[in-house]
């Protein structure tokens, strides 16, 4: 057995480590292994299962401000602990600690959103809808909730989705990606720390196994997800056929049009961040900018070339880096085959980041930031998400061109359009059949008390994540229509205001 540490599972607010399968967690800076991470064996899922299902009923019927007040103690925790959790999501995934801590920014505003729950909980309700009856609606928790979420954000996803889980009433099973489990686990501990009972959210590393069962076991009733199209479907298709509540996100190929009215050094800026952030390695970063008009290419093209000679790529530990290296070995190799393929069906490859060595970082997965010209639909650098840092420029002539480019995708999760012309950006944004959208803005993804969620083959399922979408996935509406016949003595007075606490 290895000498390394192992991250096990958080089952009923302790951390078990029975099971024998695991493997390595590595350090994608120094390509070495640095931890074992246990895979949950179905009996294991099932044991957290169990523990979730039996403090529902007591979750459940706890006042929401009470479960609230949870979510307020835990921002607070996450803000304390920013720096210790910014240094976990680094070391296992390799993003710079700004990135890092951007990342886990966005994951306390969704906290800080779960803890206006008690708001958002409240029905409707209608006095008199026929003689004396009363009809009102509640939303009830579902019960045992699941999510399941991907390597590149292992703070922020979780965060859009067990917290109002959790806040609304169920309890939850997390699957965090096996490639980078710490920060997760440390978050779930955290939790416990700010008040929340043992049960009621429990953290399972794991593969297809533990995916599986928590896709076919009858106590769950909603599992949410994030990742990969292919992946998205089987888990929507699989979940919904075994009679629960899915929302599954998948992929995305990302374009950004720019016109030439367009500010192109404030384009090139956000373009570089877009496409380069975090290596590449985002659901809503920039892989392909469409230009309007061949000057147009060129001047996105030579600001490009400008901006990424001045780029600092190295361990995201560094100071003053601006790209780490790639999550995993397999990754790297998988980004590095998209570059030789691009460059095999005749794009012109103006960048070329392959065969970057950082000095003393020689077996990090470090692949330079690449940047194609002459991209075309077809192509696979084209039709295909790369998750890595290779930007492609394609050049169209007209708006309503690059339109019909972006509406023809299989993916519709995110686009932008860089311009100065306010009918060319509402002509865009309201006829762009893609579900997050962005106006001189290359990353639109919406704030906490807005939803997150793409069109077409990028997700699965009705609801969008997080926001007030999250409270309808994660509750059931039940409408009571209530009459009382004349009989009986009425109740006597009562003078104690029943209280909260």
């Amino acid at each position: 057995m290895s000498q390394l540490p192992t991250i096990g599972h958080l089952i009923g607010g302790q951390i078990v480590t029975t099971g024998t399968r695991a493997q390595d967690v590595y350090n994608p800076a120094t390509g070495r292994a640095e931890k074992r991470v246990l895979l949950a064996p179905k009996a294991t899922v099932e044991e957290a299962i169990a523990n979730a299902q039996a403090a529902f009923p007591a979750w459940r019927n706890t006042p929401p401000l009470k479960r609230a007040r949870v979510m307020g103690n835990l921002k607070v925790l996450l803000e304390q602990h920013s720096d210790e959790l910014c240094a976990l999501i680094t070391a296992e995934h390799g993003k710079v600690l700004s990135d890092a801590a951007g990342e886990l920014q966005r994951g306390i505003e969704n906290v800080e959103y779960a803890s206006y729950a008690p708001e958002l909980l409240k029905g409707e309700h209608s006095k008199n809808v026929g003689p004396a009856i009363d009809s009102w609606s509640e939303f009830q928790a579902l019960g045992v909730t699941a999510g399941i979420t991907p390597f590149n954000f292992p703070a922020m996803v979780p965060l859009w989705m067990w917290p109002m889980a959790v806040a609304c009433g169920n309890t939850f099973i997390l699957k965090p990606s096996e490639r980078d489990p710490s920060s997760t686990l440390r978050i779930a501990q955290l939790a416990l720390e700010a008040g929340l009972p043992p049960g009621v959210l429990n953290v399972i590393n794991g593969d297809k196994e533990a995916v599986d069962t928590l896709l076919t076991d009858p106590r769950v009733k909603a599992v949410s997800f994030v990742g990969s199209t292919p992946i998205a479907e089987y888990i929507y298709t699989t979940g919904c056929a075994h009679g629960k509540r899915v929302q599954a996100l998948g992929g995305a190929k990302n374009h950004a049009v720019v016109m030439p009215d367009a500010d192109i050094g404030n384009a090139v800026s956000a373009l570089m961040g877009a496409a380069y952030g975090s290596c590449g390695e985002r659901c809503m970063a920039i892989p392909l900018v469409v230009a309007v008009g061949d000057a147009t290419a060129d001047a996105v093209i030579a600001g490009l070339k400008t901006e990424i000679s001045k780029m600092k790529v190295g361990p995201g530990t560094a100071p003053g880096m601006d790209m780490g290296p790639l999550v995993t070995k397999p990754h790297f190799e998988k980004v590095k085959g998209y570059v030789d393929q691009g460059v095999k069906e005749g794009a012109t490859l103006v960048v070329d980041g392959r065969g970057l060595t950082i000095a003393g970082h020689e077996d990090g997965y470090y692949l330079g930031p690449c940047l194609f010209d002459n991209v075309k639909p077809g192509m696979v650098i084209y039709q295909e998400e790369i998750f890595g840092p290779v930007l492609g420029v394609v050049r169209v002539k007209t708006l309503q061109e690059a339109m019909d480019l972006i509406d023809a995708h299989e993916y519709g999760n995110g686009t932008c359009i860089f311009t100065r012309d306010g009918e060319a950006a509402r002509y865009f944004t309201d006829n762009i059949l893609v579900g997050m959208v962005g106006v001189n803005v290359p990353l639109p993804v919406p704030v906490a008390y807005h939803s997150f969620g793409g069109w077409k083959r990028s997700l699965f399922g009705d609801l969008h994540a997080y926001g007030p979408d999250a409270v309808r996935f994660y509750t059931k509406r039940k409408t009571i229509t209530q009459r009382w016949p004349s009989a009986g003595v009425r109740e006597g007075a009562v003078f104690s205001f029943p209280s909260s606490r």
